[in-house]
């Protein structure tokens, strides 16, 4: 009696390991070497740390810089493609695959992402927005700068009231050497004398400049 007891034990572990033996060995014939590159759609670049992951489970991987990736799938297992910036898609291994290795040129379509419009406004209020908007000093366009540029009480007052500039001062200096030279080896002329000097004196004494120079050297 212990002896059947005991054959009948043995042929049940043995039943058992040759039944985990070919599970076993069906589960190794559906593990393939599952490589590939991630390229994009549009340019054919490839996508950088993408992200490889079986669906419904936490196998998977990461591309390289090239966008290579490679790592241990089974047969029918859904791998599922994610990246910033791409459009989420999914890649089933075909379950007729006869080779331990399967490789795959995977291609990513760009996701365009819209995000709301956002104002920041420089005034914390609205009463600050009105106020600001009323006391605007809207600048001078080119035409309106050109306008008061050539206006003839403005260039006139530029005229009498701005100094001589370098070439001013060149020209009179050039004509009081030149006077010189003319009346080389005799007596210059005297302009206390000349008439035309004192008509000169005296209208621009009359108009007042004499005393408009002496405010503005004070």
């Amino acid at each position: 009696m212990a002896t059947k007891i005991f054959l009948y034990v043995l042929l049940f572990t043995l039943l058992v390991h040759l039944h985990g033996f070919s599970q076993n060995t069906d589960g190794d014939k559906r593990l393939i070497q599952f490589s590939g590159v991630v390229v994009t759609a549009d340019s054919l670049n490839p996508v950088s740390f993408a992200n490889i992951l079986i669906k419904n489970s936490r196998r998977g991987t990461i591309t390289d810089f090239y966008g290579y990736f490679s790592f241990v799938a089974l047969k029918s297992d859904t791998v599922q493609f994610s990246a910033i910036g791409f459009k989420e898609s999914y890649y089933v291994i075909p379950d007729t695959i006869t080779s331990e290795r399967y490789s795959l040129i995977h291609v990513m379509d760009a996701d365009t992402i819209l995000l709301e419009p956002t104002i920041i406004y420089p005034w914390p209020t609205i009463e600050d927005f009105k106020e600001a908007f009323v006391n605007l000093d809207i600048p001078d366009d080119d035409l309106e700068i050109a306008r008061k540029n050539l206006n003839v009480a403005e260039m006139r007052h530029r005229i009498e009231s701005y100094q001589m500039d370098g070439s001013l001062n060149y020209k009179n200096y050039i004509n009081r050497e030149t006077s010189k030279l003319y009346y080389i080896g005799q007596t210059q002329p005297i302009s206390i004398m000349n008439p035309f000097a004192w008509a000169a004196f005296i209208k621009a004494w009359k108009e007042g400049k004499f005393k408009k120079q002496k405010d503005d050297k004070y």
